[in-house]
């Protein structure tokens, strides 16, 4: 959480200490609900890339989190393709393939 739109959303949701919190035990790829907001733990480091297939992993788990938790909208920048060079094309796809026989309404933002 140290670059890109994770910095904001550190300061503004306090990520980092409730991730902790949650004694989940942090391997990757892993999506963690933590209060209102999704986190996509794609990447061991920070510093390191995630791959199509990690973000689609998390995307996965995030879906099956909504769904039991009853969750109806979820709005998010365009994951992966800002400082993680994935291309939105490819990381949209997996969003609708995902979220397609569900009732979950996603918003994607972009982050200015």
């Amino acid at each position: 959480m140290g670059a890109g739109i994770a910095v904001p959303m550190q300061k503004t949701f306090g990520l980092r200490g409730k991730i902790i919190n949650t004694n989940i035990k942090l391997k990757h790829p892993i999506a963690i609900l933590t209060g209102r907001v999704f986190n996509l733990i794609t990447k061991a480091k920070s510093s390191g890339k995630p791959t199509l297939r990690s973000l689609h992993m998390t995307i996965t788990q995030m879906r099956d989190i909504a769904l039991l938790n009853g969750i109806k909208r979820i709005a998010m920048p365009k994951i992966g393709c800002g400082l993680d060079r994935l291309q939105w094309g490819e990381v949209r796809e997996i969003i609708k393939k995902e979220f397609e026989f569900t009732d979950i309404e996603i918003l994607v933002c972009v982050w200015e």
